[in-house]
């Protein structure tokens, strides 16, 4: 069921790591449509509560969602927290003169950008295995983008906190990736898989580039990588066959389990300078030869 109250938005923000404005009116003076203390949460798409409604709650509607899109422009490579836009801000609405509403008397409204830190996946391909794997993680306190060039591929409905991106070529989305973000890359073309890969490992604030393939084209893309100019550190980000190798099969379902797997570990690992939770699985050669054929892609 959908929340309809700001404290059931919260709850459910926080639970699927959707990013939100918290908004309050924290003082009111004359008549005014909601008393101080009422609140309502804004998220990217929706808006849970109410302060009010009219003007009032379509100008903070709007604010809201600018402050939540700054700030994740603002994670996008800065490298400085200084340029950070501030989280909190308050702003005070003469009812009548500044939005023509009959009450004639003033608001001040807060607003506070909550949860913008959940782990960002960004995932590459809607094919059997990433149609198989965005469900599990979902279920998780994480923020999913889901990107492929083929519209018909996704699913009518997916969970609030996967944004579906269709885009003509996916690996431009690389660039538009904020800090820290996870790359799942699960397309159906081997040649866009190098893409997304190459321009992913040039940005050192990508920490873990996750590959799906076999040993074979494993070794194929870090030989290529490093005739390219990429050294050791930068191939470090790169982890390929991605997956938790103690996790055997090929069916889609397997392979999105395994992901997951690692995708989980890595989620309760403390942070790392290398690519986080990933396991050198140096005797681990056989089992990802059984479990990754040269023939096996995410369609």
């Amino acid at each position: 069921m959908k929340p309809s109250r700001w404290y059931e938005g919260v709850a459910h923000c926080q639970q699927n790591g959707i990013g939100y404005v918290l908004v309050t009116v924290v003082s009111v003076a004359g008549s005014t449509p909601r008393e101080a203390g009422s609140k309502m949460v804004v998220t990217g798409t929706e808006s849970i509560d109410t302060i009010g409604g009219g003007h009032l709650e379509f100008d903070a509607i709007k604010r809201a969602r600018e402050m939540l899109a700054n700030q994740h422009c603002a994670s996008r490579r800065t490298g400085n927290d200084a340029n950070q836009p501030s989280r909190t801000y308050t702003h005070s609405y003469p009812l009548s003169s500044a939005l023509g509403q009959c009450c004639g008397g003033a608001v001040k409204v807060l607003f506070d950008v909550c949860n913008l830190d959940a782990q960002h996946i960004a995932i590459f391909g809607a094919g059997h295995v990433a149609k198989a794997l965005v469900p599990i993680l979902a279920q998780l306190p994480v923020r999913i983008s889901w990107i492929d060039n083929r519209a018909s591929l996704f699913p009518e409905q997916v969970s609030d906190n996967v944004t579906v991106v269709v885009e003509e070529q996916p690996e431009t989305e690389v660039n538009r990736l904020e800090d820290n973000t996870w790359l799942v890359v699960l397309t159906h073309d081997h040649q866009l898989d190098y893409r997304i890969v190459e321009r992913a490992l040039k940005y050192p604030a990508l920490p873990f580039v996750g590959l799906i393939g076999s040993d074979t084209k494993a070794k194929r893309f870090t030989t290529k990588l490093s005739h390219r100019g990429f050294d050791e550190q930068a191939l470090s980000r790169l982890v390929t066959p991605i997956g938790h190798l103690s996790i055997p099969g090929k069916r889609p379902i397997e392979v999105a389990v395994s992901i997951s797997a690692q995708i989980i570990t890595m989620l309760n690992s403390p942070p790392t300078s290398v690519a986080p939770g990933v396991e050198k699985q140096v005797d681990a050669l056989t089992l990802r030869d059984e479990r990754c054929s040269t023939s096996i892609t995410s369609e």
